[in-house]
Order: structure tokens, then C-alpha cells, then sequence
């Protein structure tokens, strides 16, 4: 299962409208999500408009793919971009940058998958 991590930043002044959005998300766009794999699936927003969002999924790329083949998503996409800073071109499903995952616990615990490797910071996160 992998673990994905993501940002984007939402403009300052559609915060309370974002925010609201997403007390509501349309039901075919829930069942969707599912549908494609997205499990345990959850959007963290400081006050400032960095929205850090996080799930787990068994590919991402099949899941990207599949979400990509839904009209919700990209009714829903479509209405999401005005809020975001920075997406260019992008849509927001496809113009946030994915954080790499440098820490997990069970990982590390005895017993756990990862327990005894040689865990190095990969090249872009080593200091010069």
C-alpha cells in the first residue's frame, strides 16, 4: 500500500469557501474516490492556505488514471482549480507536489517491514 502525500496551496480568500466545499463533497464524487482506490483519505488546511492532503492507495497511478476516467472528477476538478495558487495549466488532481514520505513508524519498529534497513536521506534532502 502506498502511503501518498501531497500540497497545494489554497488563496487566502476562498479558505472559508474551500473549506466549505468540502463539508459537502458530492456523493458521486465520495463513491468515485473510493472506486479508485483512494483509502483513508484525509485534507489538512492552515490558516495561512497550505492544504497538505494524505491517503493511501494500492498505485497511484491507477488511481490518478481512474479518476481520470470519471466525469465527476473532472466536474469536480473543474471547480476546484479557482481556489488554488500556482496550478498553471494544471488541474488540482494533477498540479499538487507530492511530499516524500521520510518517516514511518511501523516501518521501524521491531518486527515491522522495515525493521533493520539502512535507512539514507535520499540526495535531494542531504544538506550540501
Amino acid at each position: 500500500m502506498q502511503r501518498v502525500c501531497f500540497q497545494l496551496q489554497v488563496k487566502p480568500d476562498r479558505i472559508e469557501e474551500y473549506t466549505r466545499r468540502h463539508r459537502a463533497v458530492w456523493p458521486e464524487m465520495l463513491d468515485a474516490l473510493v472506486a479508485a482506490g483512494w483509502r483513508n483519505y484525509s485534507l489538512f488546511l492552515r490558516r495561512d492556505g497550505q492544504l497538505v492532503g494524505y491517503f493511501e492507495t494500492a498505485s497511484l497511478e491507477e488511481a490518478l488514471r481512474k479518476m481520470a476516467e470519471t466525469d465527476v472528477n473532472a466536474r469536480w476538478q473543474d471547480e476546484m482549480a479557482e481556489f488554488f495558487e500556482d496550478l498553471g495549466d494544471a488541474r488540482p488532481d494533477t498540479g499538487f507536489v507530492r511530499l516524500e514520505e521520510i518517516f514511518h513508524l511501523e516501518d521501524q519498529l521491531p518486527g515491522g517491514p522495515g525493521a533493520g534497513a539502512d535507512l539514507r536521506l535520499p540526495d535531494d534532502v542531504r544538506e550540501p
